[in-house]
C-alpha cells in the first residue's frame, strides 16, 4: 500500500518536472522544424527508446520466472490502448504547436493545464465522483496557474480556441490511460502510444510541411532530449503512475508543470519572478497538499484500524 501511495504520488512530480525544464530544449527546435516533423522526430526516439526498455524488461521477467513467457496484458488491449492513447496524444500536442502560433506561451500554459478541471467533470459521468476537497484543490490549482501564466489582458485570440481543444483531448488522454493502465503493462502502452504518435505525425509531417534533413540535424540535440526524457520517460511515468489512482489527482501533480517551468526559467534562466507568481506557487502548492488529505471516511476508519 505504501509503495503504491509513493508510486501515485513521486510519478507524476517527477514526470511535471521533466516537461517543465523541456520548456527550453523544445522552443529551441521549434525554432528550426515544423510541429508536425518535431512531434514525428521526438515521438520515434521515445518509440525506439521504449522498445529497448520493453525487450529488456521482458528478458528480466522470463529470467525472473524461470524462462516461461510472462503475459502483461492482451494484445488486443494494448492494440486498441496504444492506439486510443496515440490518437488522443497526437491531436492534444499539434494542436497546443497550432495555437502557439497565435497565442502567448502564457496563456497557452494555463488553458492547457485547465484539464485539471475537465477530468473530475466528465469523470462524474463515468462514476468516478472526486471528493470535496479535490474540488478545492482544483479551484486552487486554477487560481494558481492563472498567477503563474497570465501576464496580460486575456484577450481571446484564434490560438485559444485550439488550445482549448488541446486540453480537451489531454483530458482524454489521461482518461484513456486511466482505463487501459488497469490492463497491460504501463511501459509497453507508452511504447504502443508513440509508436502510433508516430505514423500520424510524420503522415501530417509529409501531407503539410516540407521537412529538412539540415535543420533535423542542426537541432538533433534538442530533438533526443525531448524524445527520450519528455516523451519516453514523462508520459511513461504518467501512465505507471495512473494506475490504481484517482485521475484527478494525477492531474493536479501533473499541473506542476508551470511551476517548476517557472522556477527553471527563475533559476537558469535568470528570469525575474514577480509576487503575483510566487502567489501562484504558493496556491498550487497548497493544492496539491490539500489534494493528498484522506477523505474524512477514510481517516475515520483509519483511526477505528489503529484503535
Amino acid at each position: 500500500m505504501k509503495v503504491n501511495r509513493i508510486r501515485q504520488n513521486v510519478l507524476p512530480v517527477l514526470a511535471a518536472l521533466i516537461w517543465g525544464t523541456a520548456f527550453v530544449a523544445q522552443s529551441v527546435g521549434a525554432d528550426y522544424v515544423e510541429p508536425f516533423t518535431f512531434n514525428a522526430a521526438r515521438s520515434a526516439v521515445a518509440f525506439l527508446f521504449l522498445l529497448v526498455l520493453c525487450i529488456v524488461l521482458r528478458a528480466l521477467r522470463r529470467r525472473g520466472a524461470g524462462g516461461a513467457e510472462v503475459r502483461s496484458g492482451s494484445r488486443k488491449d494494448l492494440l486498441v490502448g496504444g492506439i486510443c492513447c496515440g490518437v488522443a496524444l497526437t491531436v492534444a500536442t499539434n494542436l497546443q504547436q497550432k495555437g502557439l502560433e497565435t497565442t502567448t506561451s502564457g496563456k497557452a500554459g494555463f488553458i492547457t493545464a485547465l484539464y485539471i478541471v475537465i477530468v473530475p467533470i466528465v469523470g462524474i459521468f463515468l462514476k468516478k465522483k472526486a471528493p470535496r476537497t479535490i474540488w478545492i484543490s482544483v479551484v486552487l490549482a486554477v487560481a494558481g496557474l492563472y498567477c503563474l501564466c497570465i501576464t496580460e489582458d486575456f484577450a481571446i485570440t484564434s490560438g485559444d480556441f485550439y488550445i482549448l481543444l488541446c486540453a480537451f483531448s489531454f483530458s482524454a488522454h489521461i482518461l484513456v490511460i486511466d482505463y487501459f493502465t488497469q490492463k497491460v503493462d504501463g511501459v509497453e502502452l507508452s511504447c504502443a502510444q508513440f509508436l502510433v504518435v508516430t505514423v500520424l505525425s510524420s503522415i501530417g509531417m509529409l501531407a503539410t510541411e516540407t521537412p529538412s534533413a539540415e535543420a533535423l540535424r542542426i537541432c538533433i540535440g534538442p530533438i533526443l532530449y525531448v524524445g527520450i526524457l519528455s516523451s519516453g520517460v514523462a508520459y511513461t511515468l504518467q501512465i505507471l503512475a495512473q494506475k490504481d489512482s484517482n485521475p484527478t489527482v494525477v492531474s493536479l501533480l501533473l499541473s506542476l508543470e508551470s511551476v517548476f517551468a517557472t522556477l527553471a526559467g527563475a533559476i537558469i534562466l535568470h528570469d525575474q519572478m514577480s509576487g503575483k507568481e510566487y502567489f501562484g506557487c504558493v496556491l498550487m502548492l497548497v493544492a496539491v497538499v490539500l489534494a493528498q488529505l484522506p477523505e474524512p471516511r477514510k481517516r475515520e476508519r483509519a483511526a477505528v484500524e489503529q484503535e
